[in-house]
C-alpha cells in the first residue's frame, strides 16, 4: 500500500519535498493556515488539512500538526527547515503517534535544538568553540558578558536558525532593545523565546559542512560558504567554499562527522563553523534539510531529500551511493520579497546548468506575515572557475522577470557584480559594509543637486502630463507615475512642463527639506472616507445584485413562504465567510436585451455561487436563483459553476449545491456555439465525486441539467414540496410523451421510496440544518459527545431467537447519543445505513433490519449497501456494520429485480475497502449475506465478533434443516411428530452454530458483553 507523507511546512520546500516525494512514488498531504490556503503547495499535494489559526503560530501547534497526519492517514512527516524542525516536542510528539518523522530523533534534537547544549556537545567532541553565556541569559547576565568582551558581542536565540533572532551588540545601551527583538524574533519564529550572547569574531568568514549519518556512522559530502548576509540573513551561497585549503577542508569535515558521530545522528545535518585565517571554532548544528541543500545537490549530483526518505526508512550508508566528490561550483542567490502585493508577471530563468526553486506564480498574494524567500535561483558551471559561476548567476537574475512586488534581484546582481566577490574571501560582514554602496546604485533616482537641495530624476522614459508644486506626472507605457517629492520636504521647483518628453534619469524637480509642514500633515493624502466616482458605480452595482436591492423579488419569494437563494447560503455558512465569485456577471442576452434590464433582471446570471467556511472548514458554495429565469443554467452560469468547481477539485473543498431550477436555458443569444454540448460543467461535477463530499439541496423544482449535477451528489436532501425529474413538463410534451403538470414529476414521495433523495427535510431551514449534520462528519472528530448507558445494549435483541426487534434501537445504544444520521431510510429497508459517531469519530454504519424481510438482504438493499461501502472509503470513514441477516433474497421474484449483479456489488465494494471495518454479529449471520456484510469474509473486518444472541452458518437452520433432513422428514406421516423432529433438529443446529460455539473454531473472534461493543469500535481506527 502507498504510504502517505505529510509536509508540515510550506512555500518552495514544501513543493520540494513533495515532488522528490511524489517519484519516490508516496502519496503526499500538506497543511496549511486559514490565511494560506492559497498557497501553491496546497493544491500540489494530494490530499491537504487545514490547521486552526493564521501565520507561522499555525505551522507551529504540534497537536494540530500531528492531528493533520493522523486525519490524512500519513506514515512519514517532513518537517522542511522553519517550524517545527528543530522542535524536540514536536518530534516526541510525532513518534508517541507512530509517526515517522524525517529527521533526528528528539534525544539528538533536544541537543541540537538548543545552541548551549549543541556547544556543549561540541567541547565534549573536542570541537573549538567561541565564549557565550551558559544557557538562557538574562538582561543582566548578558550585561556582564559585554564587559569581558568589550569589542562586541551576538545575541542570538537558543532555538532554531536561519538567522533569526540575532543581534550584534557592542555598546550596554544596545542590550535592552536587542534583547527584545532578539526574543520577539525567536518566539515568532521558533515558538520560544530564550537568548544567549556569544563573542564577536570579526573577519570570519561563515563554512558549513553537509552532514549524512545513520545514527552510527557519518559521512561529509559537501562544503558551502555562506558569508554573503544582510542582517544575519544568507543571500548568496556558494558550494564548494572557494579558497579553502584541502586540509583546511579536511579538519572541517573531521570535526562534523566526530560531532554527529559522537551524538548518534541519524539523517542530514550542516554543521556551521566560523574561519578565520589562522583558526576555526563551532557555530552550530542545523539538524534538518538547509535552505542552501540546492548548490550541494548541484555539484554532489545528490537528491538530499531522497537521501532522507532512505534513512527515514532504515537505510545505512553502505546501502547508498552518495558522492563525495564535487563537480564544478554551483551558486545559490535567494531572491527576496521587499514589497507586499499580488505578483502579476513571474518568469523565472531556465536554460543548462539554471535551477529555480519557488512557490511564486501569477496571481500570488505576497503578505507580510511569512518568510519572504520567494524563490532560489541555482546555477552550476561544470569548470573550476568561480568567476565564471558569478557570472553565470548574474545572467539568470538578469533573465528573471517579477512585476507586481519588489524583490531584492537587483541587490543580488550588484553584489554578484562586486570585484571582491571573485576573491572568494569575502567574510560575514562584508556585505553590511557595502550595502549603502550598494544600495546608493540601485536607487540612482534621487541624489544631491546643490547645498540644501535635492534632485528626483525620472524612473523611465515618459511624456510628462501634470507639474506643478505637488509634483509632476509621467505618462509611460498607457500607465501615469506620480513623481513627488518624499514626505517630509517640499517641492522646490520642477524642471519639466507638461507635454514635454523626458529620458530615463533626467531630472524632474528639485526638492528640500520642510520648515513649514508638519510630519502629520505633510503627506496626509486625501480623507480615508471620501467619496469616489468609481467605487460608488461599483457599490450600486452589487446592490442590486443583493436582496436589498430587489424588494419586490425577494417579498414575492416569501410570500410562496420560501427563502432566497443568498438567505440559504447566508444560513448555510459561517457568519462573514461567503466571498461570491461572479456576481456582477448578467445573462447571455445582450443582443435581444439592454444592460440595464440584464442588470436589474438577471443578476449573478441566476447563479449566486462562492467559498466559504461551515463551522470553520473551507467549502465551494453554489445556488441556483429561482427568482432569476427559474433558476436555468445559462451559459455564464455555466462558466461559474465550471470556475467554482475547478477550484473545488484543486483545493479539495466540499461541494454544497442548491439545485433548484429548469435546467437549459434556450433564451441565451450571445452564445458562438450550437447546442453547448461541449460544457464541462457535468463533467466537472461528476470527477469530483469520490474526492470530496457534495451535497445537492432540494426545494421546488429541480428538472433536466439541475437534476442532473443534483444526481451527482452523494447525498440529496430534499423538502416537502421538491419535484425532481430528468424532464420537466416541456421538454416531456416535446418529447410526445403527454401533458403533465410539473407536480406530477417525481414528486418527494416517489423520489424517497427509489432512493434518489438521501435525507428527507422538514423545509429550507431544516435541509441547511441537514447538510451541515452530513459534513460534519467528514471533517474530524466531535468533542462534545455523550456516551449512552452501555447496558442498553444487552436488552435491544430478545433472547427468544423468533421475535424480531428494531435495529435502530440497538444502533442508539452503541453509539453516541445522537450522533445517528440515516441515510435513504425509505429505500432499501431491509438495510440501515447511517453516519454516526463513536467517542466522537465518525464511522460508517450498515445494520440487517429484521423487520423487512427477516433480515434477508433484496436488490434495493444490496445498492443501497454497496453505494455506502464506497462512500466510506472515499472519505476514510471506519465501517461498523450491524449483522442480522438470513442470507440475500432468492426467488424468481428476487432475480427479476438483477439480484445476482446488484448483490455482488456488495461484495465489490467491500473487496476494495481499504479503511478499518469492524463487524459485530447481532443475532443471524447466515450465508453470502453475512459474509457480504463482513466485506466478503469473516476474516476481512478488523474485527468479526458476537453478542451472546448471536449464530451463523452456511444458511439459514429451518432451511438447512429442511435441505439436509428432507428424506427423514418425509417418511413421518404424522404431522406432529414431523414438526417435532424438525424442531428438534433445528435446535440441535443452533446448538453448533450459536456464537459460543462459532468461537470455539475461531470462526469469531470474540463473544462479547454488548456492553463492552464501544471499546471494541473505538479501537477500530487506531488498528
Amino acid at each position: 500500500m502507498t504510504k502517505t507523507v505529510l509536509i508540515a511546512n510550506r512555500g518552495e520546500i514544501a513543493l520540494r519535498i513533495i515532488r522528490t516525494a511524489t517519484e519516490l512514488g508516496f502519496s503526499t498531504a500538506a497543511v496549511y493556515a486559514e490565511d494560506d490556503v492559497d498557497s501553491p503547495h496546497v493544491s500540489a499535494a494530494d490530499v491537504a488539512v487545514g490547521l486552526p489559526g493564521t501565520g507561522p503560530a499555525a505551522y507551529l501547534d504540534v497537536a494540530a500538526v500531528v492531528a493533520a497526519a493522523a486525519k490524512s492517514d500519513a506514515a512519514l512527516i517532513h518537517p522542511g527547515y522553519g517550524f517545527l524542525s528543530e522542535s524536540a516536542e514536536f518530534a516526541r510528539a510525532a513518534a508517541a503517534a507512530g509517526l515517522i518523522v524525517l529527521g533526528p530523533g528528539p534525544e539528538v534534537l533536544a541537543v541540537f535544538g538548543d545552541k548551549s547544549a549543541a556547544r556543549r556537545a561540541a567541547v565534549k567532541a573536542g570541537l573549538p568553540v567561541p565564549a557565550a553565556t551558559e544557557g538562557a541569559g538574562t538582561v543582566g547576565q548578558i550585561r556582564e558578558f559585554l564587559g569581558a568582551h568589550p569589542g562586541g558581542i551576538m545575541l542570538k536565540a537558543l532555538a532554531g536558525g536561519g538567522g533569526r533572532g540575532i543581534r550584534t551588540v557592542r555598546d550596554a545601551g544596545q542590550i535592552e532593545d536587542a534583547y527584545r527583538w532578539c526574543a520577539a524574533e525567536a518566539r515568532l519564529g521558533f515558538g520560544a523565546a530564550e537568548v544567549f550572547a556569544e563573542e564577536i569574531i570579526d573577519a570570519a568568514r561563515h563554512i558549513e559542512v553537509q552532514i549524512i549519518a545513520d545514527g552510527v556512522h557519518a559521512l561529509a559530502v559537501g562544503d558551502r560558504d555562506c558569508s554573503i548576509q544582510r542582517r544575519y540573513q544568507k543571500l548568496i551561497e556558494i558550494a564548494p567554499a572557494p579558497g579553502i585549503s584541502s586540509e583546511l577542508r579536511d579538519a572541517l569535515y573531521d570535526a562534523a562527522v566526530r560531532l554527529c558521530v559522537d551524538v548518534g545522528y541519524r539523517g542530514l545535518a550542516t554543521v556551521e563553523f566560523l574561519v578565520t585565517p589562522d583558526r576555526f571554532v563551532f557555530l552550530e548544528v542545523n539538524p534538518r534539510i538547509q535552505v542552501e541543500h540546492t548548490v550541494t545537490e548541484a555539484v554532489t549530483g545528490l537528491d538530499l531529500v531522497a537521501v532522507q526518505f532512505q534513512i527515514a526508512e532504515g537505510a545505512a550508508l553502505g546501502d547508498m551511493a552518495l558522492s563525495t566528490e564535487a563537480r564544478g561550483i554551483a551558486v545559490q542567490c535567494r531572491v527576496n520579497t521587499e514589497t507586499t502585493g499580488t505578483v502579476s508577471v513571474f518568469t523565472p530563468p531556465s536554460g543548462p546548468g539554471v535551477r529555480v526553486d519557488t512557490y511564486a506564480r501569477p496571481g500570488l498574494r505576497i503578505g507580510a506575515r511569512y518568510d519572504p524567500l520567494l524563490a532560489k535561483v541555482i546555477t552550476h558551471v561544470h569548470v573550476d572557475s568561480l568567476a565564471a559561476a558569478l557570472r553565470k548567476a548574474r545572467t539568470a537574475l538578469a533573465e528573471f522577470a517579477i512585476t507586481g512586488i519588489g524583490t531584492n534581484i537587483g541587490l543580488l546582481q550588484a553584489i554578484l557584480a562586486h570585484d571582491d566577490l571573485a576573491s572568494g574571501s569575502v567574510t560575514t560582514g562584508w556585505l553590511d559594509r557595502q550595502l549603502p554602496t550598494l544600495v546608493g546604485d540601485l536607487r540612482p533616482d534621487i541624489e544631491e543637486y546643490r547645498p540644501g537641495e535635492q534632485l528626483l530624476r525620472a524612473p523611465m522614459a515618459g511624456t510628462i502630463v501634470e507639474a506643478g508644486p505637488d509634483g509632476v506626472v509621467l505618462e509611460a507605457m498607457k500607465m501615469q507615475h506620480v513623481l513627488a517629492a518624499p514626505a517630509g520636504t517640499r517641492t522646490l521647483r520642477t524642471l519639466v512642463d507638461p507635454g514635454q518628453v523626458v529620458n530615463a534619469r533626467e531630472p524632474v524637480l528639485v526638492f528640500v527639506a520642510s520648515d513649514e509642514q508638519s510630519a502629520e500633515g505633510a503627506d496626509a493624502g486625501p480623507a480615508l472616507d471620501s467619496p469616489r466616482a468609481d467605487l460608488d458605480e461599483v457599490a450600486d452595482r452589487h446592490r442590486l445584485t443583493r436582496d436589498e436591492g430587489r424588494p419586490e423579488v425577494v417579498a414575492k419569494r416569501h410570500g410562496l413562504g420560501r427563502r432566497t437563494a443568498r438567505e440559504n447560503i447566508a444560513d448555510l455558512v459561517d457568519a462573514d465567510s461567503f466571498v461570491e465569485y461572479g456576481a456582477l456577471a448578467v445573462a447571455a442576452q445582450r443582443s435581444r436585451r439592454s444592460d440595464e434590464d440584464l442588470i436589474v433582471n438577471t443578476p449573478a446570471d441566476g447563479l449566486v455561487a462562492g467559498l466559504a467556511t461551515i463551522d470553520a472548514v473551507p467549502v465551494a458554495v453554489a445556488s441556483y436563483d429561482y427568482t432569476v429565469l427559474a433558476g436555468t443554467q445559462g451559459m455564464r452560469n455555466h462558466v461559474k459553476t465550471d470556475r467554482l468547481f475547478e477550484v473545488a477539485a484543486r483545493r479539495k473543498l466540499p461541494v454544497v449545491l442548491f439545485a433548484e431550477g429548469g435546467g437549459g436555458r434556450p433564451g441565451d443569444t450571445d452564445v458562438a456555439g450550437m447546442a453547448g454540448l461541449d460544457l464541462m460543467t457535468f463533467r466537472s461535477l461528476a470527477a469530483l465525486n469520490g474526492r470530496v463530499p457534495l451535497v445537492a439541496i432540494v426545494s421546488g423544482r429541480c428538472f433536466a441539467g439541475n437534476a442532473a449535477l443534483a444526481g451527482a451528489c452523494d447525498v440529496i436532501i430534499a423538502t416537502p414540496e421538491a419535484n425532481i425529474g430528468m424532464g420537466g413538463p416541456a421538454m416531456i410534451e416535446g418529447g410526445g410523451l403527454g401533458v403533465f403538470a410539473p407536480e406530477e414529476i417525481g414528486p418527494i414521495g416517489v423520489q424517497r421510496r427509489n432512493g434518489v433523495v438521501g435525507l428527507a427535510a422538514a423545509d429550507e431551514v431544516d435541509a441547511v440544518t441537514l447538510a451541515k449534520r452530513y459534513l460534519s462528519y467528514f471533517h474530524g472528530a466531535a468533542t462534545d459527545w455523550r456516551e449512552p448507558d452501555p447496558r442498553l445494549s444487552r436488552h435491544v435483541v430478545p433472547q427468544n431467537r423468533l421475535r424480531a426487534y428494531d435495529v435502530r434501537r440497538a444502533i442508539e445504544a452503541i453509539v453516541d447519543v445522537d450522533s445517528v444520521l440515516e441515510l435513504r431510510s425509505d429505500y432499501g429497508v431491509g438495510i440501515v445505513t447511517a453516519l454516526v459517531r463513536v467517542h466522537g469519530v465518525a464511522y460508517g454504519l450498515l445494520a440487517n433490519n429484521s423487520h423487512h424481510l427477516g433480515g434477508a438482504i433484496d436488490a434495493e438493499a444490496a445498492d443501497k449497501a454497496a453505494d455506502h461501502l464506497t462512500l466510506c472509503e472515499s472519505f476514510r470513514l471506519p465501517v461498523l456494520t450491524l449483522c442480522d441477516t438470513p442470507g440475500f433474497m432468492v426467488g424468481p421474484d428476487a432475480e427479476r429485480d438483477a439480484t445476482v449483479r446488484r448483490f455482488s456489488r456488495m461484495f465489490i465494494a467491500g473487496a476494495r475497502l481499504t479503511v478499518p471495518m469492524g463487524m459485530i454479529v447481532l443475532r443471524k449471520g447466515y450465508g453470502l449475506g453475512a459474509m457480504a456484510m463482513a466485506g466478503g469474509s469473516f476474516h476481512a473486518p478488523q474485527f468479526t465478533v458476537a453478542w451472546p444472541t448471536g449464530e451463523i452458518g452456511g444458511m439459514g437452520l429451518e432451511g438447512a434443516v429442511r435441505l439436509g433432513f428432507r428424506k427423514e422428514l418425509s417418511e413421518i406421516a404424522d404431522p406432529q411428530q414431523r414438526q417435532k423432529l424438525f424442531d428438534d433438529l433445528v435446535a440441535a443446529a443452533y446448538r453448533r452454530g450459536r456464537a459460543l460455539s462459532a468461537a470455539m473454531t475461531f470462526e469469531l473472534d470474540d463473544v462479547i458483553d454488548p456492553a463492552d461493543t464501544r471499546a471494541w469500535i473505538a479501537r477500530l481506527p487506531d488498528g
